[in-house]
């Protein structure tokens, strides 16, 4: 394995460890620490953003690099699309899901810091259904719930990220898209559609959030593989040697002196 490939690799585990520290910590300060339904609705628009900016930040720093995809089912669905080959796309979701564990460990080491923490009560952002979800959703429902969501958001970042798409925009719709279904989702599920951001905190936890992890980690999979084929149907002219990157690096033609330079 190349030097650009570890890089590739350092990229996907940190990213995947920031969005964990800083999204999935403003979830469990917003609903974990004596959260009551007065505040559910500003919880909710909270943590919707945070999720959307901590991406938007990651995606325009870390995309040059590896694209930023951070997200299992965003590599999957790069990989159903053909824009990826599945040797590297095995890196990314080995090095994603350390990053989420790793990121989960670090959340759990500042949160229980605090006296009034609890790893039973309190939580650590984690995803569920029946009684864990706030709306009591089924695994059935949670499972349909977590497959639309994970579609919406992985066929915006194909669509923003195929050679026919505006440059320069990318980060700021995936952004919002991530923000978009969270407003949604975490109601129903606390939102996953990223199994990577599931897989940490449920491992810290346990009980029921592990339990539950499957539904978490497989509904996510699903939603990508299904947005890849959709985009693919809508967007076939796009070229199977795309590059593999959610944000592509600005590239100058070879040989071609900086500006103000003869």
């Amino acid at each position: 394995m190349g030097t650009l490939d570890v890089r590739k690799l350092l990229a996907e585990a940190l990213g995947t460890a920031l969005l964990v520290v800083f999204a999935v910590g403003t979830a469990t300060i917003m609903f974990g620490f004596g959260a009551d339904g007065s505040s559910f609705a500003s919880g909710v628009v909270t943590t919707a953003l945070a999720f959307g900016l901590v991406l938007l930040a990651l995606a325009y720093t870390f995309g040059p690099i590896s694209g930023c995809h951070v997200n299992p089912a965003v590599t999957m669905g790069f990989v159903v699309s053909g824009r990826m080959k599945l040797p590297e796309a095995l890196g990314y979701w080995v090095a994603q899901f350390v990053g989420g564990i790793v990121g989960a460990l670090v959340l759990w080491g500042i949160v229980s810091g605090s006296p009034s923490y609890s790893r039973k009560t309190t939580g650590l952002g984690a995803d569920g259904f029946d009684k864990a979800s706030h709306i009591g959703l089924n695994a059935t429902a949670a499972f349909g719930a977590e497959l639309v969501l994970t579609f919406l958001f992985v066929f915006v970042v194909l669509g923003v990220t195929s050679k026919i798409a505006a440059p320069g925009f990318g980060g700021l719709a995936i952004g919002l898209a991530l923000t978009a279904v969270h407003l949604v989702g975490i109601g129903l599920t606390g939102t996953s559609v990223n199994p990577a951001r599931s897989l940490g905190p449920a491992l810290v936890v346990g009980g029921t959030a592990l339990s539950q992890v499957w539904l978490f980690i497989v509904a996510p999979l699903i939603g990508g593989a299904i947005a890849a084929l959709a985009h693919t149907y809508f967007f076939p002219a796009e070229p199977v040697t795309a590059l593999p990157t959610a944000i592509p690096a600005a590239r100058r033609p070879p040989n071609t002196p900086p500006r103000g330079r003869r």
